[in-house]
């Protein structure tokens, strides 16, 4: 384990940063509010992050206070890493970032990768309500709680149990959403998005 590196400045911010600026960091936080993830996971859905430098992040994290690493029982009996509660609270860190950075976002790159769950957190900053609400791309599944104080915010793959809303768009619709271009009820009344679903956030969605 590094030892940790220190702006040596007396000031809130210079402390955070202490903690989570180095690279790639938040972007572990970002996989890890889906919940507990194996290493092997987290390595694939960090593309370009080198082993070693995530065996380091994670090691940090957990001495910082950020993450922990537990084993699975059988039959899973793997090791998993999770957000400790105070790793939690840099959701809405990320919320921030993300929101000041659509301006950033510009179009896909021929070098950008990309995963469906990556949508989550702007999807999560345009939905209204509360509830669970399960998210179809072509690239891919993921569901959603929206204002709810869960573990968890986002997840991979179908929605664990009945969702209260299913979205179905593309992955246009969904970049228009993150850069901030429009909102998912133009996107809904465009017909971009399609609702499904008896849930309040459904039917919300449904009578814009």
């Amino acid at each position: 384990m590094s030892p940790r590196r220190s702006y040596d400045q007396y000031c809130s911010a210079a402390r955070a940063l202490d903690v989570v600026g180095d690279r790639w960091t938040l972007l572990i936080v970002r996989e890890l509010l889906a919940g507990p993830r194996r290493y092997t996971d987290l390595h694939a859905d960090l593309p370009g992050v080198s082993t070693d430098v995530l065996a380091s992040r994670l090691k940090d994290m957990e001495r910082d206070g950020l993450a922990t690493r537990r084993r699975l029982p059988p039959p899973g009996a793997a090791s998993v890493y999770e957000l400790t509660p105070r790793g939690r609270e840099l959701l809405a860190v990320l919320q921030a970032l993300g929101k000041w950075g659509q301006s950033e976002l510009g179009g896909r790159r021929p070098t950008d990768a990309v995963r469906a769950h990556w949508f989550a957190l702007p999807l999560l900053r345009a939905l209204e309500g509360e509830g669970l609400v399960e998210v179809r791309l072509e690239e891919g599944e993921f569901h959603l709680r929206i204002g709810v104080a869960e573990a968890s915010v986002y997840g991979d793959g179908p929605a664990p149990e009945e969702p209260d809303a299913r979205l179905v768009l593309d992955v246009d619709t969904c970049t228009a959403i993150a850069r901030g271009e429009l909102s998912v009820r133009d996107a809904v009344r465009a017909g971009r998005i399609e609702v499904t679903g008896d849930g309040p956030p459904a039917k919300a969605l449904r009578e814009t």
